[in-house]
């Protein structure tokens, strides 16, 4: 079983690549591979690293522009060598493989995508309207590095502050459009939120979604 774990930043993915990482799957993190090909933005002077939301910031700060590019060309360049492993395994065997990819795979291009879909399951965890607003707190709290793409638009008499709060939900809504677009399946937020099914439950949860 190879699968791919889509949807924004915080709905779940690293959560369930970890389960499933324990439970004998071969684990790629998007993230921590970005961060690997960026250690020398991220190196601060004594030596310390930013983790990656803080190094990109929010869209208004200075550079951010640039450093939303660096990032994308970093996961594309990711995406294609995971896609390299894949097309390299044997067919014949059923090696057991998850990625665990940003929020901004899909604007990685739909050549890639489709590459992506044509080697592994893709699973959307979904992100219902009702808790955006709270995982809009939490980036607000601890940025997680978010590709805009142009949908920060401040309006005239609006603050920072209250352009992202409305520019985050519009993004969030247009996102959770693509993510189902680009995925196999899409599991509902209130199971994949669930304990009580466990890795087993969320395997078994895959297999009968994918048959539908």
């Amino acid at each position: 079983m190879r699968l791919s774990l889509i949807g924004m930043s915080g709905s779940g993915k690293s959560h369930w690549s970890l389960k499933l990482s324990q439970a004998g799957f071969r684990r790629f993190c998007c993230d921590e591979l970005i961060a690997a090909r960026l250690s020398g933005d991220l190196r601060n002077h004594d030596g310390s690293l930013r983790d990656l939301g803080e190094w990109m910031g929010f869209p208004f700060e200075p550079g951010y522009a640039e450093r939303e590019s660096k990032y994308l060309q970093c996961e594309t360049e990711v995406i294609e060598e995971i896609l390299t492993y894949l097309w390299s395994l044997d067919r014949t065997r059923d090696e057991k493989v998850v990625v665990d990819t940003t929020g901004s795979v899909i604007y990685t291009g739909d050549a890639l995508l489709a590459a992506l879909k044509a080697q592994t399951t893709v699973v959307h965890l979904e992100t219902p309207s009702h808790v955006r607003l709270d995982m809009l707190e939490s980036y607000v709290r601890k940025p997680r590095p978010v590709l805009w793409r142009g949908f920060f638009k401040k309006q005239k008499g609006e603050t920072e502050a209250s352009a992202l709060a409305r520019c985050y939900v519009e993004l969030l809504e247009r996102r959770e459009a693509l993510y189902a677009k680009a995925a196999h399946l899409t599991i509902p937020f209130h199971e994949h939120k669930s304990e009580v099914q466990g890795i087993e439950g969320f395997l078994k949860r895959v297999c009968q979604l994918e048959r539908c």
